[in-house]
């Protein structure tokens, strides 16, 4: 049989396909993304679980004429597949490869870029809007899985695009898990719909009927899941019709006949629709569809057995520190609470809710809400510790500022990811945190050198009386040993590693080790080098950097971090606070750019503050000023 797959580049190549054709397609895509992820890594299950619904709606819809907003794009390799990218699909997430993401620099049929959940809606909203002031007759589709309903921007759209009575085509992927097991009133809204008199009764019914069946097992949980479809599949539609959409399913996901069949006659219709598609995370591929969140983003893996082909290192990981430090303190003090938004593994949240169900809160894709949520404990005397990746924590920034540091509440937010990630690339880069939250009053910012120095912040942290946040790297600690008591540090209080009369080297966070093995390197070349460990940007050690600066006029920042608004910018404020002048700078960090996917170390170094960019730069600043001295000295000679 033909591999139809080597006969597609673009959507018009599917559209004369038969169905039996179409599903050989399917199964060849499923192939084709196994056997690149499986190589590479990267967005794995969602994928595989919208195969079929990728080629119902490039089928039925004359892309890129008409608009599929995707949201995301964890789900949209297949897209990429067939549109114009095959043959590089081997490079995605890689330095210089595809975007993981959708990206409009890559395709035209990348319609709207998105690495956060919950835009698709209102995104292609803006475009309704905008082809019906173009007179245009062009389609426009919002593709959002179930994970995105939590997020309170998509109902912001839907709202909107209710009353405005446009026809906006909706289609959610519901495949009933996300990255962490889905939480939310809106997953279980269904329940709702069954608090009538009527409903209670059905309920009640139902709950007789489950007690009187015999006693095994596997029949009980069989009648429940039979009891909790029930309940799915009768009332799906009243959210959304509430809202002013004409709500179309469920349909399978998996049957494209069904879909195309449903898409075509959707297309006719002239207002708010939402088509609910029911698909299974990891289809086609047993180990993801045993274990979608295992697999939704994935390192290279043997496909037999479904195994890493790299094991897990030995040394821990930040979030692992992270997570195990909660546990400790939480332990300790019963005010403690883990607080995050959709990522309870990414955080490391998840041992905490494991050892302290009772007191750990998962609250979707809600980052503005968690913070809030988060400031209304606090107000009671508890110590809300909130837990969500720098990147996402953007979202919640009206809140950090209005409803946490105005009122000078003891929130305590742990920063993920913070700095250049890798892969994942522009979307999730954790760059900009400390420029956002240095300049709101009454918060204290820390970044730890080491996984050890961590465990102490952490502490700080929770024993601290007002807003404070840590930020830390994604991926391994520096294989220090971990102290066995975590302590106090002193707030405002940096860390002279090394002392040095030719420059000074003031690091922060994970870029503290590179600079100090910098400063190492620089003995060999007659530099000598102090270098400090900042521990905190806001505030600033402000005795031991005017010492310093008095006595050593040459002076490099590094920050995993935009130099815009960063840990070097705040250096040079508190410099001509202090009257501190004469002092020749040079601030190393992420530029004022939009930085691409790679792996850390390959960004680091193109940022130019990786150990090499590091000592480059100080062996440049010190030999030039040497070189003016000796200018200097030999006019006056002269």
């Amino acid at each position: 049989m033909a591999n139809l797959l080597d006969g597609v580049e673009y959507p018009k190549d599917i559209r004369g396909l038969t169905l039996d054709e179409l599903n050989q397609l399917a199964a060849e895509i499923r192939q084709e993304v196994i056997s690149v992820v499986s190589e590479v890594g990267g967005h794995f299950a969602s994928t595989l679980g919208a195969v079929e619904l990728t080629l119902a709606l490039h089928y039925v819809f004359n892309t890129p004429e008409d608009r599929i907003v995707w949201d995301t794009g964890h789900q949209a390799y297949a897209h990429k597949l067939i549109c114009g990218r095959r043959s590089r699909l081997a490079t995605i997430r890689q330095f210089g490869g595809l975007s993981g993401f959708l990206s409009r620099d890559e395709s035209e049929y990348d319609v709207f870029g998105a690495g956060h959940a919950g835009t698709s809606i209102s995104a292609a909203l803006g475009m309704v809007e905008a082809k019906t002031l173009e007179s245009s007759s062009r389609k426009v589709v919002a593709v959002i899985s179930d994970g995105g309903l939590s997020a309170g921007l998509t109902y912001e759209g839907l709202n909107q695009a209710g009353h405005l009575e446009k026809d906006l085509i909706v289609v959610l992927n519901d495949n009933a898990i996300f990255i962490d097991p889905r939480v939310g009133a809106v997953s279980s809204f269904l329940s709702k719909q069954f608090t009538t008199d009527a409903g209670l009764r059905l309920q009640k019914n139902l709950s007789t009927l489950l007690r009187t069946l015999p006693k095994g097992e596997n029949l009980f949980h069989l009648a429940r899941k039979v009891k909790e479809s029930f309940l799915g599949l009768v009332t799906p539609g009243f959210l959304f019709e509430s809202l002013g959409f004409q709500y179309v399913g469920p349909i399978d996901g998996h049957n494209i006949e069904e879909m195309i069949t449903t898409l075509e006659n959707v297309k006719k219709i002239e207002k708010p629709t939402l088509v609910h598609v029911m698909t299974t995370k990891g289809k086609g591929y047993p180990p993801a569809e045993k274990e979608p969140v295992k697999f939704h983003g994935v390192t290279p893996f043997h496909v037999l057995t479904g195994k890493p082909k790299k094991g897990k290192g030995a040394i821990p990981t930040y979030t692992d520190i992270f997570g195990e430090s909660m546990v400790r303190l939480a332990k300790e003090n019963p005010k403690v609470i883990g607080i995050t938004a959709a990522m309870g593994s990414g955080t490391g949240i998840d041992k905490f809710s494991r050892e302290i169900p009772n007191r750990s809160y998962d609250v979707g894709i809600a980052e503005q809400h968690a913070v809030t949520f988060a400031a209304g404990m606090a107000t009671e005397g508890f110590v809300p510790v909130v837990a969500i990746y720098s990147t996402f924590l953007q979202r919640g920034y009206d809140e950090i500022l209005h409803d946490v540091c105005l009122q000078n509440l003891h929130v305590v937010f742990a920063l993920d990811r913070g700095g250049l990630v890798g892969a994942d690339g522009p979307t999730h880069h954790g760059v900009f945190d400390f420029a956002y939250m240095r300049s709101i009053p009454n918060i204290v910012i820390m970044a730890p050198k080491d996984e050890n120095e961590l465990q102490h912040m952490l502490k700080t942290a929770v024993e601290y009386s007002g807003p404070i946040s840590i930020r830390y790297p994604r991926g391994e600690g520096c294989g220090v040993e971990m102290e066995a008591q975590m302590k106090n540090l002193e707030i405002g209080r940096a860390e002279l590693l090394r002392d040095g009369r030719d420059v000074v080297i003031a690091a922060v966070g994970q870029t503290v080790m590179p600079a100090l093995r910098a400063a190492q390197d620089l003995v060999s070349l007659g530099i000598d080098a102090a270098v400090v460990n900042a521990r905190f940007v806001k505030p600033l050690d402000r005795v031991l950097f005017r010492d310093l600066l008095l006595r050593v006029p040459r002076l490099i920042t590094v920050e995993d971090h935009t130099v815009v608004g960063g840990f070097g910018s705040a250096l040079l404020e508190l410099m001509a606070e202090e009257g501190i002048t004469g002092v020749e700078v040079r601030r190393l960090g992420v530029p004022d750019r939009f930085v691409t996917h790679g792996t850390q170390d390959e960004l680091r170094k193109l940022c130019g503050f990786d150990k090499e960019g590091i000592a480059q730069s100080a062996l440049q600043i010190v030999r030039r000023a040497k070189r003016k001295s000796r200018e200097g000295w030999e006019r006056g000679s002269a």
